[in-house]
């Protein structure tokens, strides 16, 4: 088992011991209001094609846990604890823990406003948009999680809020960067080369321990709700080195640059009419030839819901998204594992509105200037009070040669899963 991302991770192969430990002593102080809550889920995956690799095998089965202890006092101070825990059958990379979230909450009054802050390891989400999200980079992808991206590490920060009517500010220190994690040599959906996670390196001299600075605005006007973020610190994105391992094969090596971005994303409500932009400005990144050159990125699109569909209780939301990148082919698809340039995501969602809350979700992700095309469905749907049942589909229609990812054009696979809800 691996257990990665700084000297503060020390968490022991089943997780449950922590929170059993801090909901007892809760229970010595009858004044610490406190809630145990958070998931268990068992899942197997299903590849439909033989691996590319001699490693691979067809199919992985595992477990997961992830419960969340939350503590309260009278006054509403608060302190949060998520760790995280998952066994893999076939990736020694994937069976890892992490500490999520572990913020301690104040809070008070100032003026005509209020203040916050939040202090620890904890998530924060920034962004409007479902194929991609540009604009959010406070945390670091647990990419060896799910190769969509979606799933994040727990961040170092301390994190102050200034709310008023006038909108709220938000101010970020982050002490410590965290690597992208990446399969094994045995994982599927993995990179042409093994990523070597003992080799990091910066364009900072202080490595992963820059103290990288965070702002945003954020403030709703009539029917739009907008965003104004800044960033200035260590790249979230890698860019690919080719290193060897003593007396051995080709490797991967992550290298991470000092970065300034500027991020707006912008959703407007109309009716059943979501109109959704985020679009960003970044310095220092490095294009494919390893230069660095700044650009322009953005994604935009809509979202339309139909309600009552066909005379039923469900509803129905309708996606379109595009992605473009402004250096065009002088982005990095083969440096990189962010590949949206140019693409195209069409999309929907189904909710059945029933008391087993049914979703069914849907996307077609396509490369407008290359062959890759990409299809995910995922269903959910609640089995009983406590179970639940999450059915994924993800078909790599076709990958391009030119992508840094078309290695894993046979690692489409259907994926299975169990959980029980606290």
């Amino acid at each position: 088992m691996s257990l990665r991302g700084g000297p503060y991770l020390a968490l022991p192969p089943a997780v449950w011991i922590l929170t059993s430990a801090l909901a007892g002593a809760a229970g010595a102080a009858p004044w610490l209001e406190h809630r145990l809550t958070g998931s268990a889920r068992v899942e197997t995956r299903w590849f439909r094609e033989s691996p590319a690799h001699a490693d691979q095998g067809r199919h992985a089965s595992g477990f997961a846990a992830a419960p969340r202890l939350y503590f309260s006092d009278p006054e509403g101070r608060s302190l949060s604890v998520a760790p995280f825990f998952r066994y893999d059958s076939a990736d020694p990379r994937r069976t890892h823990a992490d500490l999520r979230e572990a913020a301690l909450l104040l809070f008070g009054e100032v003026g005509d406003g209020e203040w916050e802050l939040r202090a620890g390891l904890d998530q924060v989400f920034w962004g409007v948009a479902e194929s991609q999200h540009l604009v959010d980079i406070i945390n670091q992808v647990d990419f060896v999680e799910h190769p969509d991206g979606e799933t994040r590490l727990g961040q170092p920060m301390a994190h102050l809020t200034w709310s008023g009517d006038w909108g709220a500010v938000e101010v970020f220190g982050l002490p410590l960067h965290r690597a992208r994690t990446f399969p094994g040599p045995s994982g599927r959906l993995r990179l042409p080369l093994v990523v070597n996670e003992n080799r990091v390196e910066y364009e900072s001299e202080a490595g992963a321990r820059h103290l990288d600075l965070a702002a945003r605005y954020s403030h709703g006007v009539g029917p739009a709700d907008i965003g104004l973020s800044l960033f200035r610190g260590t790249s979230r994105e890698p860019f690919f080195l080719l290193g060897a391992e003593p007396g051995g094969g080709p490797i991967l090596i992550q290298r991470y640059e000092q970065i300034r971005q500027a991020g707006l994303d912008v959703q407007l409500t109309t009716g059943s009419w979501l109109i959704k932009l985020e679009a960003i400005h970044r310095a220092g990144a490095p294009n494919r030839l390893g230069r660095d050159e700044d650009y322009a990125a953005s994604v935009l699109g809509a979202e339309y819901t139909l309600y009552s569909v066909l005379g039923s209780t469900g509803d129905a939301g309708l996606l379109g998204e595009w992605s473009y990148d402004g250096r065009g082919p002088r982005a990095t698809p083969g440096r990189s594992p962010n590949t949206l340039e140019n693409d195209l995501f069409l999309g929907g969602r189904f909710a059945l509105n029933d008391v087993q809350s049914t979703e069914i979700l849907g996307g077609l992700l396509m490369d407008l200037e290359r062959s890759t095309r990409t299809l995910a469905i995922e269903l959910n749907r609640r089995i009983s009070g406590r179970w639940s049942l999450r059915l994924e589909a993800i078909d790599l229609i076709a990958i391009d040669a030119a992508d840094l990812h078309y290695p894993t054009r046979r690692d489409s696979f259907v994926d299975l899963g169990l959980s029980w809800n606290l």
